[in-house]
């Protein structure tokens, strides 16, 4: 879906599994991708992922990072399938809510515990003068 040319990587050291050679390996990936400035996506796509997602752009840039696996390309394939999924989710229609009603069973128990409260609120009345 997203073409590879308008995502861009960096490479770091990563923590995590990998013994020693985690000192000396750049497998953690960065993947970067500028929503602002692709051109596979229409205005209506563009500005629904700029407001679901709004939280985690800057500047029009989303930006995510892969580490749990030893291997660099490991992580690359990791981070571009999270990228998938994340945008996927958010270009996805909103479910439109059908609004229900209350079964008569669950009318019924709240009225039962309302019924309750009250009685006991009035046991604990000061009794009537006499």
């Amino acid at each position: 879906m997203i073409p590879a040319a308008e995502l861009s990587e960096r490479f770091s050291r990563s923590s995590g599994p990998g013994g020693q050679s985690v000192n000396t390996t750049d497998s953690r990936v960065e993947l970067s991708w500028s929503i602002a400035e692709s051109v596979v996506l229409n205005d209506q796509q563009r500005s629904r992922l700029l407001e679901r997602l709004h939280s985690r752009i800057v500047d029009g840039v989303i930006t995510l990072a892969a580490s749990e696996q030893r291997s660099q390309l490991q992580n690359r394939m990791l981070a571009r399938a999270r990228l998938a999924e994340l945008v996927a989710d958010a270009l996805a229609p909103v479910a439109i809510r059908r609004p229900t009603r209350p079964s008569r069973a669950a009318r019924q128990r709240r009225l039962d515990g309302k019924r309750q409260r009250g009685d006991i609120k009035t046991t604990r009345r000061r009794p009537p003068p006499e």
